[in-house]
């Protein structure tokens, strides 16, 4: 099956800029049954999730029941054969101590055939655990 230039790129993108339930609904289509993803080091769900059912368990759930207003914002993209680089903003604000983050980050994903076989996720980790902290 041969992609046009761009299309991995339309893939990705389709994953970040609409409701987070488009968003949800865009990225189970686009994982191969056994992708690869890979949250940072230092970052609160760190580790490497494999499948679908464990990477939204162990990635989305927990963000969507543990952090309010949690948004991925993407300001560019970048896309070089099979790989396709975000690269934006997190922010929200974490339920249990109520404090809020804004961290950059990067995440370069690896398709092949229209299908996300790995996401690796590259952050400001230290921003993000701040807010996990309780005020002093």
């Amino acid at each position: 099956m041969g992609l046009t230039v761009g299309a991995h790129l339309e893939i990705i993108r389709a994953t970040y800029e609409g409701s987070s339930e488009e968003n949800g609904r865009n990225l189970l289509a686009a994982l191969a049954p056994e992708a690869e993803w890979t949250e940072a080091e230092g970052f609160p769900y760190a580790g490497t999730y494999v499948g679908a059912d464990a990477i939204i368990a162990g990635v989305f759930q927990r963000l969507g029941s543990e952090w309010t207003g949690y948004r991925a914002e993407v300001h560019s993209f970048m896309e070089d054969g099979d790989r396709v680089a975000a690269f934006g903003t997190y922010s929200g604000t974490y339920k249990a101590t109520g404090r809020s983050m804004r961290a950059a980050f990067a995440h370069l994903y690896g398709l092949r055939d229209g299908k996300i076989l790995r996401m690796t996720q590259y952050v400001d980790s230290a921003m993000v655990r701040e807010a996990l902290e309780p005020a002093v």
